[in-house]
């Protein structure tokens, strides 16, 4: 058992190191790279205690290779000096259109929400989110309803214009153009397909190499949403080394899970809502914060946007 778990924890440390994201087995098992990172420590500790110095000592430096990659997530990085506009924005995967709109729509008042990106928005969820009080607080609307799974949106303080940001795309990604104080700025209600799906990781992987990358030339850009994909899967590092940082890990927040939103045994709680802001932002706060009748918390960053 001891050699099998260590060639569980070598091959699962191949793949996020050379950065393959492989099947959708494979997708789910580099999701879990913070926990196989753990178990990998304490298994090269136990080999070593049982004086199997081969398998301890491998077990051990791929462990410590895997930790230097996921323990920064846990500590801040130096803020950058930055002058312009403070902006707060909160991504929300509403499963469906069931979450409880009342408490979005609370969160949004008492955060002092400026733009508010939203997945899987249905008709009957905009309804529910008008009679809890969103349009007296976010006015302005780039709405994508669908029944299901498969709407997103967009909500925002400031006046707004519809952007197709995105490449094409199984679920809704909404996308605008936000008229911020001071300067503009574009962002999209990210949500590609899940990987996991029966259809296989090929949408997934090109729907989030639709996604824009930072465009030093045109506005600041900012992705929010459900990723369907943790800090360790190729395909959402790409995007931060297009010039994105992940709000989350800027702050020390890197390792606070997003879904599923009650810790269980299974699945183990994992990281796949992110803000992505382009990397000239810095970054001041992230908050994650529970609605009740959804699967994913929500996450609430607060960034400068710098000026033009």
């Amino acid at each position: 058992m001891l050699v099998v778990g260590a060639i569980a924890v070598v091959v699962v440390a191949v793949l996020r190191l050379i950065g393959i994201d492989g099947t959708r087995h494979m997708l789910a098992t580099v999701a879990l790279v913070p926990y196989i990172t753990v178990a990998g420590l304490l298994l090269g500790v136990i080999a070593m205690s049982l004086r199997r110095w081969v398998v301890g000592s491998i077990v051990l430096l791929v462990s410590i290779v895997l930790l230097a990659n996921v323990a920064p997530r846990a500590f801040p990085d130096s803020r950058p000096n930055g002058v312009g506009t403070e902006l707060r924005v909160m991504t929300s995967n509403t499963l469906g259109g069931i979450a409880d709109a009342s408490v979005i729509v609370d969160v949004v008042r008492s955060r002092r929400i400026d733009v508010l990106t939203l997945q899987e928005l249905t008709p009957e969820m905009v309804a529910d989110l008008d009679r809890a009080g969103l349009g007296s607080l976010l006015p302005n609307r780039v709405f994508l309803a669908e029944p299901g799974g498969s709407g997103s949106g967009i909500a925002s303080r400031y006046p707004m214009q519809p952007r197709n940001l995105t490449g094409p795309s199984t679920l809704r990604q909404a996308g605008a153009l936000v008229d911020v104080p001071g300067t503009d700025i574009e962002v999209v209600s990210v949500h590609p397909l899940p990987p996991v799906e029966a259809v296989g990781p090929e949408p997934w992987q090109r729907e989030l190499a639709g996604l824009p990358p930072r465009d030093l030339k045109g506005p600041v850009r900012v992705l929010a949403g459900d990723f369907n994909a943790t800090l360790d899967h190729v395909a959402l590092r790409r995007l931060l080394n297009a010039g994105y940082v992940d709000a989350a890990d800027q702050v020390g927040a890197g390792l606070v899970h997003t879904w599923p939103a009650q810790i269980s045994f299974w699945p183990p709680p994992v990281t796949l809502d992110h803000v992505l802001v382009d990397g000239r932002c810095p970054v001041d706060t992230v908050d994650v914060v529970d609605i009740p009748g959804t699967d994913h918390r929500a996450v609430i960053t607060q960034f400068v946007v710098p000026a033009p």
